[in-house]
Formats: C-alpha cells, sequence, structure tokens
C-alpha cells in the first residue's frame, strides 16, 4: 500500500490537469495527408473525439488470427462503416494510404492491395488531398484546386454506406450519376459482407422506405405524413423531437435524411439495419456512463407478440405446412439423435436464410449456424431432440403460433366446463401448489448459486449478508417495464436500470442480456462474491431475480452515476477539486487493499476502470462489476489463464500477453486510473504519427 501511495505523490507532482489536455490535442490527429498512412495498431480520431478510423477486428474469440476491416466506430464502440466489407486483410500487416490521387488504399504481407474508393480522372487536378473523419462520422477525401481553394469533395463514406444510417446519411438517389444511397445488413455480426436484407427509398417515387430481402419488397414503412410513417411511426418517435426527418426532391438528388435541431456532436441517433431485417434505432448522449440510450426496433412483426424476448419474428410466404406465422425461439444447448440433417457451409447464408430454407422444409424443427462467425446453416428434421445447456451454441426453435380458430376452441372448453364445481375448486388450488412448489425449486436453485442465504423480497431491506429474493414482477413493476426512460447505461453484462420499489427504494437493476460477452458464469461468480463481500467501498449487493431466462441483480442505486461520467465530461470534471480526487483515489485504494489482503476471500477484479467506480450521493467511491473476479487462496501468488477477459488498457502487459494475473494485475489497473483521475483523460485519448500513444506512454516519455 505505501509504494502504492508514493506512486500517487509522485505523479501528483509532475502531472498537472491543464498540461495533460494541452498535450492531448498537440498529438491529436484527425487527417491523413498524401502519402501518409496508418498502420494496423494506429487510428483517426476525429476533433470532438466521438468517432475512430481504423482496423478493427470482429471476432474477439480469433484473436490475433481474425480477419480486419478498415472501419469507422463511435465512442461507445458501436461500428457504423466498413470500407472493406468483402475483402478483408488476413492478419496484423494491413495499413492504410492515401495515394497521391486521392485514393485510400489498403495493402498487407503476400497480398494484393484494395482500394476503398475511387477517384473520377476529372477531378485529380486538384492537390493537397486530404482524408479527413469529420465530427460527423464522415470520412470525406476533397484537395485544394489550382486557385489555392478549397475543392470539392472528391469522396465520401457517406456516400457509401454499410448497415448504419448516421445524420445527414441518405437514403435516395443522385439524379444526376445514378448513385444510390441504401443501406445493407451484415450477413452476421462477425461477417459484415452484404446479406439478406436491404433498406432504401421506394423507387416508384413516393415517400416511403422498403426493405427488400434477397430481392423481393419484404416490409414498407408507409408513406410520409405529418412527419411520420403512416405504417412506422416508431421510426421518429424515438426521436423525442431533437431530431428534423425530411424528404427532398430536386433536379440533382431525391433522398430522406435526418438531421439534429440543435446541432449537437455530444449526442447521436442512428438506424441499423440487423441481420434479421429489423431497423434497429438507438438514440444516446455520449461520454455518459450510465448514458440516457435508448433502443427499439421496427420490423414487419413489431406488434407480433414476442416471447420472453427471445423469439424473432419473420415475415415468410404461407407454406402448406405451417400455420401462417412462426416464432424463432433462441436456446443454448445441442440437437441429438441427428440421423438425417441438411448442411450448408456458405459464407453468404446469414441465419435469417437458414429460417427461411428450414421454413420451406417441412420437416425442419430447428436450425443454427454452420461456423463460428454466424454463416451457414445447420437444418434439422423431426426426430431429433433439442437438449438445453447454456454453456453450449445458439440453437433456434421454430415454434408455431396459435391461431385465432385454436383460441376459440380453447374458450369453448372453458364455458363447458363452468357448470363442474369439483373442476374450479382444482382450477383454484392447483395454482397455489404450483406457486408454493415452484418457490421451493427456485430458492434451492438460487442456494446452489450463491451458497448464500436467500429470503423473499417484501419491502427491498435485508439484514446482515442475507441476500433478497425478487420476482421478475416486482422488477418489472420498479422499472416501468424496463422503460428506456429508466435506463441507466449497459455493460459486457447488460443494461442497467434505475427502479423504484414500493417503500420508495431506488434500486438498480441489472439484467442478463442474451447477446452478452457475459452469462451464467459471471451471473454467479458475481452473486457469489458480492454477497460475501463487505466494504464501504464496495457497491452493495441487494438481491436477485432468476425467473426462467431471466437473470438479474439489483444494488444499491447510485446517484453520481460512474467516475467517468465526471472525469471524461469537461464541464463536469470542473467540480473534482484536488480534495474529492484524492478522496476517490484513497476510497478505491481501500477496497481494493480489503479485496487484497483484509476480506474473507482473496479477490482479483480483473476489470478496474474508471466505469466501473460508482459514485454515491457524497461522492465517495464504490467498486462494482464483479462478473469477471476470480478468487484466490491466501497462500495463493498468482495464475495463468487461456481465456484473457477484462478492458485492454488497463490490462497489465503479463495478464494481456500471457495470460498470468495476480494482485499486481488490479495494481496495474489501477495505476491507469490513478493517472487518468489526476489528467481528467481516457488512458487511449491520445494518438501520435510515429505510432499509438496512450496516458502511460506520454507520462513514460
Amino acid at each position: 500500500m505505501a509504494w502504492i501511495c508514493l506512486l500517487f505523490l509522485i505523479m501528483s507532482g509532475i502531472l498537472r490537469p491543464n498540461h495533460c489536455s494541452i498535450v492531448e490535442v498537440e498529438n491529436f490527429r484527425d487527417t491523413l495527408k498524401q502519402g501518409q498512412q496508418l498502420q494496423d495498431w494506429e487510428h483517426l480520431l476525429s476533433k470532438d473525439t466521438e468517432f475512430r478510423l481504423g482496423f478493427i477486428n470482429l471476432d474477439s474469440d480469433v484473436g490475433s488470427s481474425a480477419p480486419r476491416y478498415i472501419g469507422i466506430w463511435l465512442w461507445d464502440k458501436e461500428i457504423v462503416w466498413v470500407a472493406n466489407p468483402e475483402k478483408p486483410v488476413p492478419d496484423s500487416s494491413g495499413v492504410l494510404r492515401l495515394e497521391s490521387d486521392g485514393t485510400l488504399k489498403i495493402t498487407y504481407r503476400g497480398g494484393a492491395s484494395i482500394a476503398v474508393n475511387s477517384i473520377q480522372e476529372t477531378k485529380t487536378s486538384q492537390r493537397n488531398i486530404t482524408a479527413t473523419l469529420l465530427d460527423s462520422g464522415n470520412l470525406v477525401v476533397k484537395g485544394v484546386d489550382s486557385d489555392g481553394l478549397a475543392g470539392p469533395v472528391l469522396w465520401q463514406s457517406f456516400d457509401y454506406s454499410t448497415n448504419m444510417l448516421l445524420p445527414e446519411m441518405k437514403l435516395g438517389w443522385n439524379l444526376k450519376t445514378g448513385h444510390e444511397w441504401y443501406l445493407s445488413s451484415w450477413v452476421s455480426d462477425k461477417v459484415p459482407s452484404p446479406g439478406a436484407f436491404k433498406l432504401g427509398l421506394d423507387p416508384d417515387g413516393s415517400d416511403q422506405l422498403i426493405v427488400w430481402r434477397r430481392g423481393e419488397v419484404y416490409w414498407r414503412s408507409g408513406l410520409w405524413k405529418n412527419e411520420s410513417f403512416e405504417m412506422a411511426p416508431e421510426l421518429t418517435s424515438i426521436a423525442d423531437g431533437e431530431w428534423k426527418f425530411r424528404f427532398v426532391t430536386n433536379e440533382n438528388e431525391r433522398y430522406f435524411s435526418y438531421s439534429d435541431k440543435k446541432s449537437s456532436t455530444k449526442s447521436s441517433m442512428r438506424w441499423k439495419l440487423t441481420s434479421w431485417g429489423h431497423i434497429e434505432l438507438s438514440a444516446s448522449n455520449s461520454h455518459d456512463t450510465y448514458g440516457s440510450t435508448s433502443v427499439s426496433e421496427v420490423s414487419p412483426c413489431s406488434n407480433f407478440e414476442m416471447k420472453n424476448n427471445s423469439s424473432i419474428c419473420l415475415k415468410e410466404k404461407p407454406a402448406n405446412c405451417r400455420n401462417g406465422k412462426e416464432l424463432i425461439v433462441l436456446r443454448k444447448g445441442f440437437m441429438r439423435n441427428m440421423s438425417t440433417w441438411f448442411f450448408e457451409d456458405n459464407k453468404s447464408l446469414s441465419l435469417s436464410d437458414c429460417h427461411a430454407k428450414c421454413w420451406k422444409n417441412c420437416s425442419c424443427i430447428a436450425f443454427q449456424s454452420a461456423s463460428k462467425d454466424g454463416t451457414g446453416c445447420w437444418l434439422f428434421p423431426r426426430g431429433t431432440d433439442f437438449i438445453q445447456d447454456e454453456y453450449l451454441d445458439d440453437v433456434y426453435l421454430l415454434t408455431p403460433v396459435h391461431n385465432q380458430e385454436s383460441t376459440d376452441r380453447k374458450k369453448n372448453r372453458s364455458r363447458s366446463i363452468k357448470s363442474r364445481w369439483w373442476i374450479w375448486f382444482i382450477v383454484a388450488i392447483a395454482p397455489v401448489l404450483a406457486i408454493l412448489c415452484y418457490l421451493r425449486r427456485r430458492n434451492r436453485r438460487l442456494k446452489q448459486l450463491t451458497g448464500s442465504k436467500i429470503s423473499p423480497s417484501k419491502n427491498g431491506k435485508k439484514e446482515g449478508k442475507e441476500l433478497l429474493l425478487f420476482s421478475f414482477l416486482q422488477l418489472a413493476t420498479a422499472t416501468n417495464n424496463f422503460s428506456p426512460d429508466y435506463k441507466l447505461g449497459e455493460g459486457g453484462f447488460g443494461p442497467v436500470y434505475m427502479g423504484k420499489l414500493a417503500d420508495g427504494q431506488k434500486i438498480a437493476v441489472k439484467r442478463l442480456s442474451r447477446t452478452s460477452g457475459q452469462g451464467l458464469v459471471e451471473f454467479k461468480n458475481e452473486i457469489t462474491l458480492i454477497a460475501e463481500l463487505q466494504h464501504m467501498n464496495l457497491v452493495r449487493l441487494i438481491g436477485c431475480c432468476i425467473e426462467e431466462e431471466e437473470k438479474l441483480l439489483i444494488y444499491e442505486y447510485m446517484p453520481n452515476k460512474s467516475l467517468d461520467s465526471f472525469i471524461f465530461e469537461p464541464t463536469k470534471r470542473e467540480k473534482l477539486d484536488w480534495k474529492t480526487r484524492f478522496n476517490i483515489i484513497e476510497g478505491i485504494s481501500q477496497g481494493l487493499l480489503y479485496l487484497h489482503k483484509y476480506s474473507r476471500l482473496r479477490v482479483i477484479h480483473r476489470d478496474l476502470k474508471a466505469s466501473n467506480i460508482l459514485l454515491d450521493d457524497e461522492m465517495n467511491p464504490k467498486i462494482s462489476d464483479f462478473g469477471l473476479a476470480r478468487i484466490f487462496g491466501h497462500n495463493e501468488c498468482e495464475a495463468n489463464t487461456k481465456r484473457v477477459v477484462g478492458t485492454y488498457g488497463y490490462m497489465s502487459p503479463e495478464y494481456a500477453m500471457n495470460g498470468i494475473f495476480s494482485v499486481k494485475s488490479d495494481v496495474y489497473s489501477f495505476g491507469v486510473l490513478l493517472l487518468e483521475i489526476i489528467c481528467g483523460m481516457r488512458n487511449n485519448a491520445l494518438s501520435h504519427e510515429s505510432g499509438p500513444l496512450s496516458l502511460i506512454e506520454h507520462v513514460s516519455r
């Protein structure tokens, strides 16, 4: 502990916040000039730091051997554009270079060059050509003409969007050149090549949007009337009056677009065309850790009843063997007794294509991706059995939706039994017995998960280490049915919501996302650890909920959200005087010291960073998010793992490269966090022409 304090004193003496912010500007780069290049580990950063451009790896499971793409991503790591979706670079030898004629080319060891753009010959008389990443997220190539004036745009990424629509992007046509602006879905989250769906403007001239599926009309938005789409008002409702939507038609172009009425660079809204043909809408305020992000989806099945949010609906043509509607129910597990099956290893096939193939094959009851990257198809016929296992792969089971006729039959049967009193008695008593059995079974399961004493929740209060068991209905009521307005933010585990219990107590509810990189193991880990740990600088776990597929954790509510919402926000950063910063640093170090030395369990956190430090109403820090933590015996010094987890930039070198972690790993992360608190800037916010310049490297220099 003494040398940690010494480290703080040394660095607090040689660094000041103003000095750090000046250096950040001096090392800032948003532009490539003629002859300049970006290597695999470099990036461009827009002036407002919202967007970055560089090489990206979409498959973290493969690691360094994964194909690379040139992409643009937002501050929250959401990828908004890919330059070479069909021509990935096979390794980390790739270089992006701006040629003298304005062409952006990707070259790599042992392969042919890949042209990102093409510049018309009539425009190549421009000189001093640059490629600049603008605050809008648009990569623009332009130059200076012979008179020394800024020339026209030679090329821009906004004209070649992939699956994401940003403010000022267009959907429509350039009537002079015939160029079309449209979105194309990805084959999968790991393969950005064009998938099955396309979103664009109606070619017949009406003011409406259309989604095509493999060239056939799949969905229409309805006509644009009164600043809304007739059949899809959700497309504009998420904007909450802050965004301007418009259709433009003149002799040069015809398009749909939207823009921010306030012209703010600190907020963003985006439309994403998913691989299932849904339009996913999100509006957020950046650099706010808990965020004000809201997400909704628009699809042909927007009014279709989804089951437990784990089902995906696709609009299919009627088939003789189908009842007209099918739910794709997502499950974890495997198919057993496979005497026959259909397999197609085609990298252009997405899961929606697998669904279409299964729909047309009347014997098909389930399907899944053939490859880990989400491409290709396995189809499973009747006679195969599904075995559920939360630790295995995704399997999509086709479940028929009961039609109206079967519903009517149930109603008629219900009427016919009214006269039978003994049936009424069974109907009355059976749910009570079922609930008692269910609660007993659920308590047993939770006790196996946590090893802790668990009690049903009445008013949200507990004593000692007793962990409260909440019902899903309680939490849905507390969070207004998990309303986007109650959403505080989202981490690797899933979204976090603010809630209020019946007695007025405020809580934070963390809900396990089915697309989360974390899962049941991390969920169990967090309950087990936090239920046993008691310290004023550790976040307090109030209870949990496990019902069917739902897994939720309930924490004490932190009104000041997380540390990075203060130290990285220019307006909020001013509230952190040196006394407050010192108290925060001291509190974090006390919490770490407890985890490493004084708790009954010796715990290595493994993901200590600013967003995992929560602040109460008096700005006292509390370490949170123990999903990746590991328990050590008090005689253990270090361990080794093949699965490196955490956040790059905060990992110690021996852990990131060799998987070796110990208490020193957390101390290294604490040192990075210390620098960020002192300087008021992110560890990875710097860039330099000679290579990547992190905050650590800058301080070292």
